[in-house]
């Protein structure tokens, strides 16, 4: 009996303008993956759910933080599309107003065969307790610290979870 690979799971972060805390969580879930050598296994993206800062990179100071946890942020600032709703397996957005707006784009699909699965990010927080990840663009320093804590729990989380429901379809 052959087996087939598995098509690589498909996850994108969405929040607010797509210049700190999706394309910080993409950078977390990269670096995790890259660690763990499972890059081959995962498409990994960002997109906002407002277009104002298109094209542009990630906020220089998400940037610099990032950087000294030996962490890169890639991306460039996009905006969430309809087709994102059925190209990725999961969608996972940073605040409730993100995960309205991800839901209200979704419910103009209808019942769509193949539609993500679309969650809050802190589901998947194992050792702190939030209710969102709190957006630090008009914060301080400190901000985008308490940012990065969340997502490096959260994806570590999301990471354990893919991995378990990975091996149970197996």
């Amino acid at each position: 009996m052959t087996t087939h690979p598995r098509p690589p799971q498909r996850i994108l972060f969405v929040c607010l303008g797509n210049i700190c805390r999706s394309p910080a969580a993409e950078g977390v879930f990269l670096h995790r993956l890259a660690r763990e050598g499972l890059d081959a296994h995962f498409v990994v993206d960002s997109a906002g759910t407002g277009g104002w800062h298109v094209g542009k990179p990630a906020d220089s100071r998400m940037r610099a933080a990032a950087a000294r946890r030996g962490i890169t942020l890639p991306s460039r600032a996009r905006q969430l599309d309809l087709a994102d709703l059925t190209a990725f397996d999961r969608i996972l957005t940073m605040d409730a107003d993100n995960l309205a707006q991800v839901r209200a784009l979704a419910s103009q699909l209808g019942p769509t065969p193949g539609l993500a699965r679309i969650e809050p990010m802190v589901r998947h927080c194992r050792r702190f307790q939030a209710r969102e990840v709190p957006d630090p663009y008009y914060g301080g320093a400190e901000g985008f610290e308490q940012v990065l804590d969340l997502l490096e729990d959260a994806c570590g989380g999301l990471l354990e979870e893919l991995l378990q429901s990975d091996l149970r379809g197996l």
